[in-house]
C-alpha cells in the first residue's frame, strides 16, 4: 500500500534559483501577500492628463449673484426707431405698402407709422432705394407718395425693382407744410404716439447633485500610493482622492450644466420628466442660437472677410466695444493666420481697457488682445472646446468652435439690493435666503468621518447647487460652429 502525500509533492528546481512558486505573493489574491522580489513603487501619480479641471470660464467673464425665486426674469430694450422688414406692394393707386403685422406678446407687430412721415424705402434683392412721403395709412398699411426726382423708382415700383416679400421701409422724419395741425383729420391727421417697447426674457434656476460614498472599512484602509486634495491635504488613504476628484468634477459640472443646458419643452415623459415640471435652464449655446448670432465655418483661408462680417452684423446690434474671445484650438489657430497680415495690432496694439490697460494682467490671465475698428477684442483658449472627454472630441458639423462675449455691462434696478447695480451681460443666479445660500453646498451624512446621522456604516459626501445662467443682450454674442 502506498501513501499519497498529505500536503503535496515537493519536487525540486534542477538549479538553483528563486520561484515565485516558493514564496507568498500578494498580485493573484490566492492567500499570498509577498512579492518574490521588492517592487519599487512610485508613490505620486502621473498627470498624464494634466490639470483637469475645465471650471472658470463664468469666474472670467460674469459674476455671481444670489436670488430668492424660481425664476430671473429681465426685459431688454426693443429698436428705437420704427422701421419693418418683408413689406409687400400691394399694387394700385396710391403706391401702397402692406406692413405684416399682427401677434400676440412679445411678437406683437404695430404699424406706427404717421402720415406726413417720410420714409425709406429698399429692395433688399434688387438694391433698388426711394424716398416717399407717407399720404394715408391703416393698421395694416401705408399709402406713399415718392418725391419728384424719384421717376425712375416710381416707375420700378410697378415693375420689377421692388421684389415682393423683400422691401424694408423706415422712418427718417416727417415733412409739413405752413400752419398745420396734428391733432385732427385728414390733411390734419393725428400723429400716432408711440409707447416704448420691450421684450422680457426669463431663465430657471436647476438644481445639480453629486454624491461620494464609502464605507467605514475602506477609510481606514491604506494604501501605498499618496494621494492629495484641492485643499493642499495629502496622505495614503485613497478615498480622500476620491472625494476630492468628486468635488472638481462636481464644480466642473456646476459651469457646464450653465453652458450646456436646454429647456425641458418635451410635453412626453413620466412623472418628474415631462415639461412644465422637471425644472430645466437655458445655458449658454442655446442662449446665443436662440437669440444670438451663429458664424458658421470660420477660417484663416478666408482673411478678414469673415471676421469684417462679423464686425458688420455686430454694428447692427449693440456695438459694444470690448469683447472676449473664447476659443477652441483650431479656431484660435485661425485667428493667428489671420492676425499674421495685421500683426502690429496684435499683442499690444489694443487699450485693454477691461483689464485696466494692463497688458500685463491680460496675459497672465491667458489674454492677448488685438483691435479691428473700432472693436477690442481678448482672445484666450477655452479648455473646454479642446477637452477630448468634453467637447474637444466632437469636430466638423454643428461642433462649438468657440463663443464671442461682449464686456459690456448694463444697468438694472435689483429688488434685493434695493439699488441700481451694473450686471455683467453675462452673469450667474443662484438660490439663496437667510435660511439657506445654495450657491454649493456639501454637507455629511452616515456614521463615518465624524458623521453621526445614521446607522450607516459609511460616509456620504454630498454635494448640491440650484443656479441658472442670464444670458443678457444675446444679440451682442456670436457662437461659432463647424461644417
Amino acid at each position: 500500500m502506498s501513501l499519497t502525500p498529505q500536503f503535496g509533492s515537493i519536487i525540486p528546481s534542477q538549479k538553483q534559483e528563486l520561484l515565485n512558486s516558493n514564496y507568498l505573493k500578494f498580485n493573484d489574491g490566492n492567500n499570498d501577500f509577498a512579492q518574490q522580489y521588492l517592487p519599487e513603487v512610485y508613490e505620486q501619480e502621473v498627470e498624464r492628463y494634466g490639470n483637469r479641471t475645465l471650471s472658470g470660464f463664468l469666474r472670467m467673464v460674469g459674476a455671481e449673484m444670489p436670488m430668492t425665486s424660481d425664476q430671473v426674469i429681465w426685459s431688454e430694450q426693443n429698436r428705437l426707431h420704427i422701421a419693418y422688414d418683408n413689406c409687400t406692394y400691394a399694387g394700385g393707386a396710391p403706391k401702397r405698402l402692406v406692413i405684416p403685422v399682427g401677434g400676440a406678446g412679445n411678437t406683437l407687430v404695430e404699424n406706427v407709422i404717421s402720415i406726413n412721415d417720410t420714409v425709406v424705402i429698399m429692395d433688399t434683392v434688387s438694391g433698388q432705394e426711394g424716398k416717399a412721403i407717407v399720404t394715408d395709412r391703416a393698421a395694416g398699411y401705408v399709402d406713399i407718395q415718392f418725391f419728384a426726382n424719384q421717376a425712375s423708382t416710381l416707375a420700378n415700383f410697378n415693375t420689377t425693382g421692388f421684389t415682393s416679400g423683400n422691401i424694408k421701409v423706415f422712418v427718417y422724419g416727417s415733412a409739413y407744410s405752413k400752419g398745420r395741425n396734428t391733432d385732427g383729420t385728414g390733411a390734419d391727421a393725428a400723429r400716432i404716439s408711440v409707447d416704448p417697447s420691450f421684450t422680457q426674457y426669463s431663465n430657471s434656476p436647476v438644481i445639480i447633485r453629486n454624491q461620494y460614498v464609502v464605507n467605514g472599512s475602506d477609510m481606514a484602509q491604506i494604501g501605498w500610493v499618496e494621494v492629495a486634495t484641492e485643499d493642499g491635504a495629502s496622505g495614503y488613504l485613497w478615498y480622500l482622492k476620491a472625494e476630492s476628484e468628486t468635488r472638481l468634477r462636481f464644480e466642473d459640472y456646476l459651469e457646464m450644466a450653465m453652458v450646456e443646458g436646454e429647456l425641458n419643452t418635451s410635453a412626453a415623459g413620466l412623472a418628474d420628466y415631462q415639461a412644465g415640471v422637471l425644472p430645466s435652464t437655458e445655458g449658454l449655446f442655446a442662449a446665443i442660437e436662440g437669440r444670438g448670432n451663429v458664424q458658421v465655418g470660420f477660417t484663416a483661408a478666408a482673411g478678414l472677410d469673415d471676421f469684417d462680417a462679423i464686425l458688420k452684423n455686430l454694428d447692427t446690434q449693440g456695438a459694444i466695444e470690448e469683447n472676449m474671445l473664447f476659443l477652441q484650438r483650431q479656431t484660435a489657430l485661425d485667428f493667428d493666420d489671420m492676425l499674421a497680415s495685421i500683426s502690429g495690432g496684435f499683442a499690444g496694439g489694443t487699450a485693454f481697457g477691461l483689464f485696466e490697460n494692463s497688458e500685463e494682467m491680460a496675459l497672465n490671465l491667458g489674454f492677448s488682445g488685438f483691435r479691428r475698428g473700432s472693436y477690442d477684442f481678448y482672445k484666450t483658449d477655452w479648455k473646454y472646446l479642446n477637452d477630448a472627454s468634453t467637447r474637444g472630441a466632437i469636430d466638423g458639423i454643428s461642433s462649438i468652435e468657440g463663443v464671442l462675449v461682449p464686456a459690456g455691462t448694463s444697468t438694472v434696478y435689483d429688488q434685493i439690493l434695493g439699488t441700481n447695480i451694473r450686471r455683467p451681460f453675462l452673469h450667474v443666479r443662484y438660490r439663496a435666503s437667510q435660511a439657506d445660500d445654495r450657491r454649493m453646498k456639501s454637507w455629511i451624512t452616515g456614521s463615518a468621518g465624524g458623521a453621526f446621522t445614521s446607522t450607516l456604516d459609511a460616509m456620504q459626501v454630498n454635494f448640491l447647487s440650484e443656479r441658472c445662467l442670464v444670458t443678457q443682450a444675446a444679440n451682442n454674442f456670436v457662437l461659432f460652429k463647424g461644417v
